[in-house]
């Protein structure tokens, strides 16, 4: 008898244990999610390090430059105003008191101008008669002096009478300065948003180092931008007129097109804080200016770059910036080094190493992922 068959058997069964224990032993695949290559846009993008502010384009904080008893508070918190508008008022009654006596001695000032130049000039007319009737010998020298120096004295009586009447316009353009320190006028049209004088009530300046509410803060309404610091490791890729999107937590998944306007002229250093260089970005769109308010939370996102049509994958399955783990048609995980060009937080374009339709792993911090370890793709997406 043979002793082939036997071998052959033998062999089988060797080989059908192997396969069994195998089996039993084999590692469980790691269940992983995947996203397949594919060709779209690409954005480079940089965004503020803290939270911006909707800053009104002008804003003013305003209280009268001298101290007093408010007597006159025309507007309302919410009001709309124009520019040029009375906000508020002190008590002034002297000052419109000492206006009155200095328009009045004006008008005397210049009453007296009035009399005294009449006077020179009607004795500038006699002098100049007697002057004639000397050269015909029918007035004496004596006569002719005298009435020249009369018209002369007479002049400087008129010149000091116009120096007087200025010097009268002149207090009274101080008595008018002194009153209007008394008022407060709105230096350009906007809402009194927040109004802290009451009537009745004293209100001063703030003196030098001493921070004091000011009487009414005036907001233009008319025009918005936002505030936002940018880590001063992005600021050298901003350019002003560069395009810019920007988000309000007020209005949730609403996006607002934007561009930056300013970049600043220094780092701003907080402590225990990043560096930071402050910028501005302007909305585009004239219609949103009416949803805003100033003082609302903002985000900005600065366009630096745009690629259509690259190909990208997730940027959360890209590994220190040039390696993926590729699932394999044999279900295995594949190491692959990669050359990235745009990245953001969502999307990273592939310059080399990856084709369309390549699933790569996201979910790179699973335990046990390496390359040729077994996976199964537990959710996908093209």
């Amino acid at each position: 008898m043979s002793r082939r068959p036997i071998r052959i058997a033998v062999v089988g069964i060797v080989a059908a244990i192997a396969a069994l224990i195998w089996w039993n032993t084999r590692p469980e695949p790691i269940e992983v999610r995947v996203v397949a290559a594919e060709h779209g846009t690409v954005e480079s993008t940089v965004a503020n390090t803290r939270a911006g502010t909707v800053e009104a384009c002008r804003r003013a904080q305003l209280t009268p430059s001298i101290g007093g008893q408010v007597a006159n508070l025309p507007v309302n918190e919410g009001d709309f105003v124009e520019a040029g508008q009375l906000l508020l008022e002190l008590w002034n009654d002297d000052l419109k008191a000492q206006v009155e006596l200095a328009a009045a001695e004006s008008q005397a000032a210049q009453a007296t101008v009035r009399s005294a130049c009449a006077q020179a000039d009607a004795a500038e007319r006699e002098a100049t008669r007697i002057a004639r009737l000397r050269r015909d010998n029918l007035a004496s020298e004596e006569q002719a002096d005298r009435a020249d120096t009369n018209a002369r004295a007479l002049r400087a009586q008129c010149q000091a009478a116009v120096a007087r009447a200025n010097v009268s316009i002149a207090s009274v353009k101080v008595a008018s300065a002194n009153l209007e320190r008394t008022r407060l006028i709105a230096p350009f049209e906007g809402v009194a948003a927040k109004i802290t004088a009451e009537l009745n009530e004293f209100v001063t300046p703030s003196p030098v180092g001493v921070a004091i509410p000011a009487a009414i803060d005036l907001i233009d309404t008319t025009c918005f931008y936002v505030a936002a610091p940018i880590d001063e490791v992005d600021a050298p890729g901003i350019e002003v007129d560069m395009p810019a999107r920007i988000t309000l937590d007020a209005f949730k998944n609403r996006e607002f097109e934007g561009r930056v306007r300013r970049i600043g002229s220094y780092v701003v250093d907080y402590e225990r804080q990043a560096r930071t260089v402050d910028i501005e970005a302007e909305f585009l769109d004239p219609t949103d200016i009416a949803v805003l308010l100033a003082g609302y939370s903002a985000d900005v996102e600065v366009l630096l770059d745009r690629r259509e049509d690259a190909l990208r994958i997730p940027t959360e399955a890209v590994i220190d910036g040039r390696r993926v783990y590729v699932v394999t048609p044999r279900g295995t995980a594949e190491r692959r080094e990669i050359e990235t060009g745009l990245s953001n937080w969502t999307y990273t374009e592939v310059l080399d190493g990856l084709a369309v339709g390549d699933r790569v792993i996201t979910t790179i911090d699973r335990a046990g992922l390496a390359d040729g370890v077994p996976v199964r793709a537990g959710s996908e997406r093209p």
